[in-house]
């Protein structure tokens, strides 16, 4: 089946693959990145993937973006450049920046100017802290420094008093001694680690590399990728289709709604009363070939005009049963189907002369009456492939049931390509109904 539309339907899946081209290469104005860079900055000491994660946010934050668009001066502030700058966390302590741009100059620069001002940003962000803290530290070595003090204090007066020079003496002024060096040793270690305290800092690793083409997805990307989804909707849409279409185009099918044999397949030359007439009203739907049905069974054309003939007198020589041909025969056609129609008339003009006689009764889809016939042998349907659901046929058959006819079989038409019209005094077209019920 999907052959079968590439092969009826490529004008239409061509037209829309050059929509969809269309499609992309406008999205592509709207959602291509262009050109895009990465700038590194690498944050010192032991931070974890939380800090990290803080730190990207820093870097894309609105005080560093309005810094950025006021150093670089394109006009543009500060919200607008969000739309354009990203930041996140990578291995080994790194925050990459991500700048886009429309040229490569532009995205370089960008990605340099932000990580530029980040740094200075969490610089300065890091000396204010770096100063609350170093006073809070400052405070609380003073506290101690005095809590130092008083405690020396404590222990020269309790070595004044203790007297004489007995054994528990000089053992109680001995450890007074060493009590008071831990005590000088301690707070001269506290004061070389306050004075070597720091901060984490951010380096800048390198300048951003300019890009040498844009990034993905380019407007090739957007014209390819609109182009084959709306080739593939529009296959889908033809299955899609198919499959709502209830109307019956197999040949055993339709045989089985009619309730007789089928006694064969004919073909009718494609004339322009055969086409709908709402795909032949616009120009688009000859261009394309809309107003042809693709998903009819492939039927061989006829060569000309004789071997077309041929098929017809094939028809009638099957109406028949083990005792002959039937003298007479009601043919069956609907007044919607115009190609059935003309194929009724060439059927006709085949037998013309000849048994059965055939007698063509034309009636209405919706309410459908069969004449009465009492020298009929029984009705021939004759109907076009895809032009009536199988409820239609039925009801066609009920109808030929209600008459007392009964339903000798079917004959199928197909519409080909048209032919060279034939000559003499052969009947064609619809001329052949004169005359008939």
């Amino acid at each position: 089946m999907i052959g079968r539309i590439l092969r009826r339907r490529w004008r239409v899946l061509a037209a829309l693959a050059v929509l969809g081209a269309l499609v992309g290469a406008g999205a592509s104005l709207l959602f291509s990145p262009g050109y895009q860079t990465t700038s590194n900055v690498l944050l010192q000491g032991s931070p974890d993937s939380s800090e990290l994660m803080t730190e990207a946010r820093v870097a894309t934050s609105s005080v560093v973006l309005d810094r950025t668009a006021q150093a670089l001066a394109w006009g543009v502030s500060g919200p607008d450049l969000l739309k354009s700058v990203s930041a996140g966390a990578a291995d080994g302590n790194i925050v990459v920046i991500t700048a886009e741009a429309d040229t490569p100059e532009k995205a370089q620069q960008l990605a340099d100017q932000v990580a530029k001002e980040y740094v200075n940003y969490s610089a300065q962000l890091l000396g204010s802290a770096a100063d609350a803290a170093s006073q809070i530290r400052q405070e609380q070595a003073d506290a101690l420094r005095r809590q130092v003090q008083e405690t020396n204090d404590t222990i020269t007066d309790l070595s004044r008093r203790v007297q004489g020079v007995t054994v528990e003496s000089v053992e109680v002024r001995t450890q007074l001694e060493t009590l008071r060096t831990s005590l000088t040793e301690a707070m001269a270690k506290l004061d070389q680690l306050g004075g070597n305290g720091r901060q984490a800092q951010t380096v800048v690793m390198g300048s951003a590399e300019r890009p040498s083409a844009p990034a993905a997805p380019t407007m090739t990307h957007f014209v390819g990728g609109g182009a084959i989804v709306f080739f593939l909707l529009g296959v889908l849409g033809h299955l899609i289709g198919s499959r709502v279409d209830r109307r019956l185009r197999d040949e055993s099918e339709i045989a089985a709604a009619v309730g007789g044999p089928l006694l064969g397949s004919v073909d009718v030359p494609a004339t322009a009363e055969h086409a709908p007439p709402a795909a032949g009203g616009h120009w688009w739907s000859k261009l394309l070939k809309t107003d042809e049905p693709w998903n009819l069974p492939e039927l061989n054309a006829s060569a000309d005009p004789a071997s077309r003939e041929i098929r017809y007198r094939r028809v009638l020589s099957r109406l028949g049963d083990s005792s002959g041909v039937f003298p007479r025969v009601l043919v069956l056609v609907t007044e919607d189907d115009p190609v059935a129609r003309s194929a009724v008339s060439q059927l006709v003009a085949a037998g013309r002369g000849e048994r059965p006689e055939l007698r063509v009764a034309v009636v209405d889809p919706e309410r459908p009456t069969v004449p009465d016939d009492n020298d009929s042998a029984g009705v021939l349907v004759v109907v076009t492939s895809g032009s009536r659901t199988g409820w239609e046929l039925v009801g066609l058959t009920e109808a030929a049931a209600d008459a007392g006819q009964r339903v000798l079989g079917a004959v199928v038409v197909q519409r080909t390509a048209a032919v060279p019209e034939p000559k003499g005094d052969q009947p064609a077209g619809d001329e052949a109904l004169a005359g008939s019920a």
